[in-house]
């Protein structure tokens, strides 16, 4: 979490909002990190003397790195991206399944709204089918 808010601070300040939907877009929604997680990262933050608040509208305020903070980065750049890396699930299996797990959850929501009592029974076993198929890959 902390390696993530560091980088995104890096390019420019944030309140906790807009670093939670930044995180999800730069992991294509791999990664939602909770409030529960982010506030408290960033108020440890604070206290380490990493960021600063640095304004903000209403009652949210938004955040900068600090100079220790920017050296914190500068010292940490491959630490950082790792992070990130780790963070997105980039490799080109995984955006396959990715991809895939979409298009069966848009047929299965179609399937509920449409389907007949005889067709959603077929359904349920085909989907009943894929869960232990993938249980047996995983198994393997």
């Amino acid at each position: 979490m902390k390696a993530a808010i560091l980088s995104l601070l890096a390019e420019e300040p944030h309140n906790g909002y807009r670093l939670i939907k930044a995180i999800a877009r730069m992991t294509d929604g791999a990664w939602r990190p909770s409030p529960g997680s982010v506030y408290p990262t960033l108020q440890q933050m604070l206290e380490e003397g990493l960021i600063a608040a640095v304004g903000g509208e209403g009652n949210r305020s938004d955040y900068g790195l600090t100079d220790e903070g920017r050296s914190y980065v500068a010292e940490h750049v491959e630490d950082l991206k790792a992070a990130w890396e780790a963070a997105s699930g980039t490799t080109d299996e995984d955006l396959a399944m990715q991809d895939s797990i979409r298009k069966l959850t848009g047929a299965v929501h179609q399937a509920a709204l449409a389907a007949t009592e005889e067709q959603s029974g077929k359904i349920a076993e085909i989907l009943d089918d894929a869960r232990r198929a993938v249980y047996r890959v995983l198994a393997d």
